[in-house]
């Protein structure tokens, strides 16, 4: 109609759109909404009005095509509210730099953000509306405001809605004048254009180490020495503390790291404990925390709350025994003062304490060693050495990064020497091109220059902030909310944003893709760090020091705590719109529900730890939830309110005691996400869950569901199904349901030995998932460590159904990760063999676990391109592993010259529990995995190691070998730098390791000759107790330093020093460290000894070394 196209060309003039009466509305509507999201360049609440603006400009289009004239009064307000959005645009990035600094702009910014959020539970109210009376999703993204609004009722509320919320605009506009805001465009003149950077890769993040320098070395060995040193002369057994003194970001805890995995703190102690402690600790929750490090059980089966038993159980745990201690970021003496102190004094003597802290009054109390550790900054050119790594994505840029030293050097002095800051501006340049224009602007940035910057804040973070796209500085933000001690994958950190808004995208997939972008660039940037403790996933944390920063900048909505007293303190003062609350207290500590129930605008709750529920408690007050994380909580009463949650989209129930899902869950319209993982009474999924249309991610891993509902095929959109049950109902099989769901990324099927046929499993068209990039297969069920509900299958016939089911869960060649496990097939999966068709070209990654069967490897591995990773772990009747494994068969015959290295990528492989394999056939001539950096093979009669492995794995850096039988010799591994030996009862000989810095041997009765082993820095060795003398070879070799545990027998005739026998075996050595277990104690009895001086120190007594010469 003509009105309603003069709406469009009206909406079109205000956002400078010209278009003609002749143009199609179909074509405004996507221009329009294409301009208005190129507009509006929001910072902190960029997502949301983003997303707000494009389902007001589509519902304007739908308007129009559909010539709805009962909307005209509505579509005023809507177009207002368009308006005002297109007015706050243009100053919205001043705004969101001034709130970081100006606290007369935080209100203002506050409200208008909360009138956003609330703009979104609008559109969302429609949808919700719309879904229920049945509309179709292939109408539009507005047909559900479309909808409310031919419905009366809905039409009356919806307006009423949009009016309060134009009114309230109006007035944060006008109170905005008064700020006097810079336009955008005046804004962006400030700002140079910068020509998009070439990302890292991501595969060297890991790599990239915040260690650099000769200084900290000198550092490390300066305390290494204090620690331990033997108090001569001290007979009081008093413990000494250390401590590390620093301000936050400057390198304490990687000091502190390198001095707790130093080799020579490893041999001194019998314990080693590492504990970081937080502000807000809880006795219970420290005293469970140490006892667990320490490698004890906690008493009641780990359910203790009474802080008595905790405290006898630490006693009892470390009593008699020398120990290491870090407490890292000790902010106060209470957490030792009033917990660990007492248990602790009952340790052995020459026990140690080293602590990290910010203040010279904690290490005062703490009465540490004098003089303390103050932590130096970085001198320029370690600063420099720091920055490069950050920046560097190949040797080939090194020449170019060189040239720009000099601006790079000024950067430096204003990140003040601090490691952290300086690796962060790395992390901000590794985005620029490498350009003196791009380096310069960093340097010349105006926000080195801001006054006022509260203690909160750091200027290099604060810059790398303002560097973020708008998308992502929410999400930098919302990462901050992850708790510490919890670990949360990057899988359940995207969707956590998606569900949000806080990612751009008009689709799951692409909000999903951008959102993996997102979490990389954060890592790129140095804002989160890879825990290296997780290879095969990707968990990251946030520095102290960057989480304090964003916390500080979303202070007013959003809020991390610890303890019960603090959460009620700081619960009881504002409201938050983000919570995320981490508590493991006693019970008068534990947190109690009800501090939150006027916490009524959260739209992210995360709860780890302990909870406190009373009579009334429930979820209904947080009507605009979007995200719900609960781990290891007692929460199975609030289960039943669960469904009131309408606008939820991420539900994580993680450990919980839950036993069911609530029936009508299908009134959840917009759930994305739920993980029921390790919830170990949940036995069944309500019925009604096949209607959630939107379901995206279902993990129901180590639970007791064994049966899923008919019509789980509806769910067309998951995309992640961890923990599937595969078991058959009359001529029905669970697998079917499979079929249809074509968008899955991530598949892991249970119980596939209930499965009867091959026709049955080939319904789950695993071989047509083209998205597919994890496949985990597992037989026996969920009920014990056995194979197949407890035993080992002996029937043929079940054998070859295994073998054949498994033969038609064959993916496609976009695989990256395969874990199999449990399965009792004679042979491997087909589709892993040379002769197939399409090879799993993509693979990454591969486990094979508990295959008590399985009579070979597959022969199709050796030429995958990309494969990293191989553990074979319990297959016990594997005799051999062949040519075919390294080369394929139709190669055996072609000259090595004309073939490439199979296993290309390879570089770490794990054979561990093949009893049977004895043969491992390799030959010299055969090129093979080049790569390869870790190999360990335990428990097995291999008889030696194969020509072809020593000849080609030239970048092995570490051998592991445990329990192996009738393996005589190891030789001429050139490029091996690390040798783990345990219980090897034929090993004899060991010869030609020329790089070999660190040799561990234990039980290895028949080694008599160690030889051209010249770089060997430090020798563990570990004497039978039945051995009275010292290894015969020991004369042979020459570490620096030798740590040695023996007899008592033993050690006692080296006490005796030079007219022992023993004398000639050690006394070469610089550095000897001996020691023999007593009742428990495996450092009971001492002989310290030193080359230089020739000095033997020792707690024997003299009495037994006289009863011993007689």
């Amino acid at each position: 109609s003509s009105s309603s196209h003069w709406t469009l060309q009206l909406l079109a003039r205000l956002h400078g759109i010209s278009i003609s009466a002749t143009r199609s509305v179909s074509h405004l509507s996507s221009r329009f909404k294409y301009q208005l999201k190129c507009e509006l360049t929001l910072q902190q609440m960029a997502g949301v009005l983003d997303a707000l603006a494009s389902y007001v400009t589509s519902m304007l289009a739908e308007m129009a095509k559909e010539e709805v004239a009962m909307l005209i009064g509505v579509s005023d307000g809507i177009k207002d509210l368009s308006i005002k959005l297109g007015d706050l645009k243009n100053f919205l990035a001043d705004v969101d730099r001034r709130n970081i600094t100006d606290d007369s702009v935080r209100g203002w910014v506050g409200e208008l953000k909360r009138a956003m959020y609330l703009a979104t539970d609008i559109v969302d109210l429609c949808h919700l509306k719309a879904m229920e009376q049945g509309q179709t999703k292939d109408r539009g993204c507005l047909n559900p405001l479309l909808f409310c609004m031919r419905n009366p009722l809905h039409a009356h509320d919806i307006g009423t809605r949009i009016k309060l919320l134009n009114q309230n605009l109006d007035d944060i506009c006008k109170r905005g004048s008064s700020f006097n805001f810079i336009k955008l465009e005046a804004y962006q003149d400030q700002k140079t254009t910068r020509s998009p950077a070439t990302d890292r890769k991501t595969n060297s993040l890991i790599e990239r180490s915040g260690v650099v320098g000769e200084k900290i070395e000198e550092d490390t060995r300066a305390l290494v020495e204090v620690l331990t040193r033997e108090a001569v002369g001290d007979k009081s057994g008093r413990l000494i503390v250390v401590a590390i003194v620093g301000i936050g970001g400057i390198g304490k805890t990687t000091l502190g790291k390198k001095v707790f995995n130093d080799e020579a703190i490893e041999g001194k102690f019998t314990k080693k404990i590492w504990l970081s402690i937080t502000q807000d600790f809880t006795d219970v929750e420290l005293l469970s925390t140490t006892i667990t490090a320490i490698g004890a059980d906690l008493p009641g089966g780990g359910g203790a709350q009474d802080k008595a038993l905790l405290v006898d159980a630490l006693k009892n745990s470390i009593k008699d025994k020398k120990f290491f201690l870090v407490l890292d970021d000790l902010w106060d003496v209470d957490a030792w003062n009033k917990h660990l102190m007492t248990p602790f004094s009952y340790g052995g003597p020459g026990s140690r304490v080293l602590i990290t802290t910010r203040h010279d009054t904690v290490a005062r109390s703490m009465k540490a060693f004098h003089p303390y550790h103050h932590v130096d900054k970085l001198a320029p050119q370690d600063a420099w050495s720091l920055l490069k790594k950050q920046v560097l994505t190949g040797e080939e840029n090194e020449p170019e990064v060189d040239m720009l030293e000099d601006i790079g050097l000024q950067i430096i002095a204003k990140c003040d020497g601090l490691p952290l800051a300086v690796k962060v501006m790395g992390g901000l340049l590794c985005k620029k091109e490498k350009t003196r224009r791009d380096w310069q602007d960093v340097l010349n940035d105006d926000m080195w220059s801001v006054s006022q910057m509260s203690k909160e804040l750091n200027y290099a973070i604060y810059l790398s902030y303002q560097d973020l796209s708008p998308y992502l500085k929410q999400c930098f933000l919302h990462f901050s909310l992850k708790p510490k001690k919890t670990v949360i994958n990057d899988t359940e950190i995207v969707s956590m944003w998606v569900g949000e808004g806080l990612v751009e995208g008009d689709t799951y997939t692409r909000s999903l893709e951008e959102g993996n972008k997102y979490y990389k660039e954060l890592i790129v940037r140095n804002l989160i760090e890879v825990d290296t403790d997780y290879p095969s996933q990707l968990i990251c944390n946030m520095h102290d020091v960057i989480r304090s920063f964003a916390q500080f900048v979303a202070r007013d909505e959003a809020l991390l705590v610890h303890s019960g007293e603090t959460i009620k303190k700081k619960l009881g003062a504002q409201s938050f719109l983000r919570l995320s609350i981490e508590t493991k207290g006693v019970e008068c500590d534990e947190f109690e529900w009800r501090y939150l129930r006027e916490q009524k605008s959260l739209r992210t709750l995360i709860v780890t730890g302990n909870l406190k529920l009373q009579s009334g408690d429930s979820l209904v007050t947080f009507s605009s939830l979007r995200t719900l994380h609960i781990e290891g909580v007692n929460m199975a009463a609030l289960l039943e309110y669960v469904c009131q949650l309408k606008h939820l989209r991420y539900l994580a129930l993680k450990r919980t005691d839950m036993c069911r899902l609530p029936e009508n869950i299908h009134g959840m319209k917009f759930l994305q996400h739920i993980s029921l993982e390790g919830c170990e009474s949940l036995m069944k999924l309500p019925d009604s869950i096949i209607k959630l249309q939107g379901l995206r991610f279902l993990d129901i891993d180590d639970t007791l569901v064994n049966s899923i509902p008919r019509g789980f095929r509806a769910l067309t959109n998951l995309r992640v199904l961890y923990g599937f049950p595969a078991y058959i109902d009359g001529d029905w099989c669970s697998l079917e349901e499979l079929g249809s769901l074509s968008q899955l990324n991530e598949l892991s099927l249970e119980s596939l030995e209930n499965v009867s046929s091959a026709l049955l499993a080939a319904k789950a068209r695993v071989d047509a998932k083209k998205q597919l990039t994890y496949l985990g297969l597992k037989c026996g069920g969920r009920v014990g460590d056995g194979l197949v509900q407890g035993e080992v299958s002996e029937s043929k016939e079940e054998e070859q159904m295994i073998e054949a089911v498994f033969d038609v869960l064959c993916p496609q060649p976009c695989i990256e990760y395969i874990s199999i496990k449990r399965y009792f097939g004679r042979r491997l999966p087909g589709w892993m063999t040379s002769t197939v068709m399409v090879p799993l070209e993509s693979l990454k990654i591969l486990v094979l676990e508990h295959l008590p069967c399985c009579t070979q490897l597959p022969d199709g591995l050796c030429r995958l391109p990309y494969l990293e990773w191989i553990k074979v772990m319990n297959a016990p009747v594997i005799k051999c592993i062949g040519p075919e494994f390294v080369q394929q068969y139709n190669q055996l015959h072609r000259p090595s010259s004309q073939l490439a290295a199979t296993f290309p990528k390879l570089q770490q492989m794990h054979f561990d529990g093949m009893e049977e394999w004895g043969e491992w056939v390799w030959e010299t001539e055969v090129k093979a995995m080049p790569l390869l950096e870790v190999l360990r093979i335990t428990s097995c009669k291999l008889g030696r190691m194969p020509p072809g492995l020593m000849s080609h794995a030239i970048a092995l850096k570490k051998l592991t070998i445990r329990r192996v039988r009738g393996l005589h010799s190891l030789e001429n591994f050139v490029s091996v730098v690390e040798l783990d030996l345990y219980d090897i009862p034929e090993l004899a000989m060991i010869s030609n390791i020329p790089k070999l810095q660190k040799l561990t041997i234990k039980c290895c009765p028949k080694l008599e000759m160690l030889q051209e082993m010249a770089a060997l820095r430090r020798l563990e060795l570990r004497v039978f107790r039945r051995e009275n003398q010292l290894p015969v070879y020991l004369p042979t070799v020459k570490p620096s330093h030798l740590l040695l545990t023996c007899s008592l027998e033993v050690l006692t005739s080296m006490a005796e020093g030079e007219s022992s026998s023993e004398w000639d075996k050690f006394s070469h050595i610089k550095q000897v460290e001996a020691y023999a277990e007593e009742g428990g104690d495996e450092k009971k009895w001492h002989v310290l000894y030193t080359s230089e001086s020739s000095n033997i120190q020792t707690n024997i007594h003299q009495d037994r070394l006289v009863e011993e010469e007689e």
